[in-house]
C-alpha cells in the first residue's frame, strides 16, 4: 500500500546545523582522499591539511553567518503580522508567559474594529487592508510606549500592559482609542467610519492566568461590548460565562424544539382605520416550553440569530404562516424578518420556493423589517430586498420612531408601509413634540407614498387620535391580542357572514329598481 511521505520538519537550530554537518563530511572526505591518495601530487601532506582546514573554516564562517541571519529571518516572520509589521499571536502569548514570571499585574485588551465586514464588501479588500494599517498605526499612537499592540488576525487587535496599575492605565488607552476611532478616517478621497469594541480582561500574581485563558475571557468582554452597543470597553467579569453558557442551553433547546414542533404562531390582527374590520394579519412566533420556564420572542430570536438557526426557523415561520393565510381571503399577511435572514443570500431563493410550492399571492404578503437590519449591512439589505420586491412582495418598516431613520434612509428603501411604534403612540397622546414628530412622521409617509399603521394602540382616545392623525391601519390590544389560528378563521367567518349579510339588502333594493 502506498503511503505519501511526510515533509521533513526543521527546528532553528536543524537550519543552521545541517549545512554545517554536510560541509564537514564533505571537508573530512576531502583530507582522508588526500592522504591517502599516492597519485595526487600537488604539494606536501600538510600543506593541503592546512588548507582544508582553512576551507573548513571559511565555510563554517560563511554557512553559520547565513544561516543564522535565516533562522532570525524566519523568527521574526513567524512573530509578525505580514501586512502591519506588528506582532501576532504566537508574539503574544510568548509575551505574555515572560512577563506572567513576575509579580506584576498584566492586563489584556482585545480590540475587534466594528463593521470592517461592510468595508470589505462595499469598497473591496484593498481598501479593507488599507484601513487595517491605518487602525494598526493608530493603535501604536494611542499605546505608545507603556503597551505593546499586536494584531491577531482579521479586524482583531490587543495590547498588552505590565505594571501595577496596568489595567486602569491600558483601559484609559483604550477609551483614548475609542474617542479617536469615533471620527471618521480618511483613506484617499473617502470618508470612512470605523469603530470598535474592546474587552478587558487582567492576571495578577494572586491568580495567574494562562495567555490562552486571557485571550478568551478577552474576547468574551470583547462580545458583550458589540451586544451593549459596540464603541465601548468591557472588563471580564465571571458572570458572562454563566450567561454564554445558559445561552449554549438555550441553542441546543431551540434545535431540539424544531426537530420536536415545539413552536408554533399567533396571529395579531390589523383594524381598518375607517371601520375597525379586519385588513391584515401580522404572524408572532411562540414557543411551547412545556414544564420550563417560558421564553419570549426577545430572548430565544437573538441567541437563534446568533446561531444561525435563524434560517431553518424562520423558513418554517414564513411557510405556516402562508399556508394558514390561504385560508382567509384577501386580508394580508404581515411576517417580521431579522437581519440574520435578510443577509443570507439563500433567502430569497427560499422565499420564492415557499410562494411557488404554496401558491400563496406575493401581493398579499408583507415582510416587516426593522432599521437595525438595514443599518447593519445596508449594501446587501437594498440587494436582497430588491429581489423580494421583484416577486411582488411588500416591505415594511416596523418599530419607526426608536431609531434614526432619515429621509433618505427612506427614499433609498422605497417601503411600502411604515409602522409607528408603541412608544410613540402613547407619548403622542400626553405630549405635544411626540404628538407633533408623529404627525410629521404620517406627513412623510405620504409623501412617500408609504401605507402608514399604528402599533400599540390600547386605548378608544389613542386610535381617535391615530385615526384623525391619517393612519391607515390599527393595531393593539383595544381590538384584538395575538389568536392561534383557529381564532382567526373564526373572526373571518364572522366577518365574511356580517358582509354578505350587508350586502345582500343592497343587492334587493338593485333589483327593486
Amino acid at each position: 500500500m502506498f503511503t505519501a511521505k511526510q515533509p521533513l520538519h526543521l527546528t532553528s537550530v536543524g537550519l543552521v546545523l545541517i549545512p554545517i554537518g554536510v560541509a564537514s563530511v564533505m571537508t573530512g572526505a576531502l583530507v582522508l582522499a588526500v592522504s591517502f591518495s599516492d597519485h595526487w601530487v600537488i604539494g606536501s601532506h600538510s600543506s593541503l591539511m592546512v588548507t582544508a582546514i582553512l576551507i573548513y573554516t571559511a565555510t563554517l564562517f560563511f554557512l553559520g553567518r547565513s544561516g543564522m541571519a535565516s533562522v532570525r529571518g524566519l523568527e521574526l516572520r513567524a512573530n509578525t503580522d505580514v501586512l502591519t509589521g506588528l506582532p501576532n499571536r504566537h508574539a503574544l502569548h510568548e509575551d505574555i508567559l515572560h512577563i506572567s514570571n513576575g509579580t506584576e499585574e498584566v492586563a489584556l485588551a482585545m480590540i475587534d474594529l466594528d463593521s470592517f465586514k461592510q468595508v470589505n464588501d462595499h469598497y473591496g479588500h484593498a481598501v479593507g487592508d488599507q484601513l487595517i494599517e491605518l487602525c494598526a498605526q493608530l493603535i501604536r499612537d494611542v499605546c505608545g510606549e507603556e503597551a505593546r499592540c499586536y494584531r491577531l488576525g482579521g479586524d482583531e487587535f490587543a495590547a498588552v500592559m505590565a505594571g501595577k496599575v496596568s489595567g486602569t492605565i491600558l483601559e484609559g488607552m483604550c477609551r483614548t482609542l475609542l474617542e479617536r476611532l469615533g471620527t471618521p478616517v480618511t483613506l484617499g478621497h473617502r470618508q470612512i467610519a470605523v469603530g470598535a469594541s474592546i474587552g478587558l480582561t487582567r492576571s495578577t500574581a494572586d491568580n495567574r492566568v494562562p495567555s490562552s485563558e486571557m485571550l478568551r475571557r478577552a474576547d468574551v468582554a470583547m462580545d458583550m461590548s458589540k451586544r451593549g452597543g459596540k464603541m465601548r470597553c468591557t472588563w471580564f467579569n465571571e458572570s458572562f460565562d454563566r450567561r454564554r453558557e445558559r445561552l449554549r442551553e438555550i441553542e441546543d433547546e431551540i434545535r431540539s424544539g424544531i426537530a420536536t414542533g415545539e413552536f408554533n404562531l399567533a396571529y395579531q390582527p390589523l383594524v381598518s382605520a375607517d371601520d375597525a374590520r379586519i385588513v391584515a394579519v401580522e404572524a408572532l412566533l411562540r414557543w411551547d416550553r412545556g414544564n420550563r420556564p417560558p421564553l419570549g420572542p426577545n430572548v430565544f430570536v437573538p441567541v437563534a440569530e446568533d446561531s444561525g438557526l435563524i434560517n431553518p426557523l424562520g423558513l418554517w415561520v414564513l411557510r405556516q404562516a402562508v399556508c394558514d393565510a390561504l385560508r382567509w381571503g384577501d386580508i394580508t399577511l404581515s411576517v417580521n424578518i431579522s437581519a440574520a435572514q435578510l443577509r443570507n443570500a439563500e433567502f430569497p431563493i427560499k422565499l420564492g420556493e415557499v410562494l411557488e410550492e404554496t401558491g400563496f399571492p406575493p401581493h398579499r404578503l408583507e415582510l416587516e423589517v426593522t432599521e437595525t437590519c438595514l443599518v447593519l449591512d445596508p449594501v446587501v439589505a437594498e440587494r436582497t430586498l430588491d429581489v423580494i420586491r421583484s416577486f411582488g412582495v411588500r416591505i415594511a418598516l416596523d418599530d419607526f420612531g426608536t431609531g434614526y431613520a432619515s429621509i433618505g434612509f427612506l427614499r433609498r428603501f422605497r417601503f411600502e408601509k411604515l409602522k409607528l411604534d408603541r412608544s410613540l403612540v402613547e407619548l403622542a397622546g400626553v405630549d405635544e413634540g411626540s404628538r407633533a414628530m408623529m404627525l410629521s412622521s404620517i406627513a412623510l409617509a405620504r409623501a412617500l407614498n408609504m401605507g402608514v399603521t399604528a402599533e400599540g394602540v390600547e386605548t378608544e382616545e389613542q386610535a381617535e387620535l391615530v385615526r384623525l392623525a391619517g393612519c391607515d391601519q390599527i393595531q393593539g390590544w383595544l381590538y384584538y391580542r395575538a389568536l392561534p389560528a383557529t381564532e382567526i378563521d373564526r373572526l373571518m367567518a364572522e366577518q365574511n357572514r356580517a358582509d354578505t349579510q350587508v350586502a345582500g339588502p343592497d343587492k334587493k333594493d338593485e333589483h327593486a329598481a
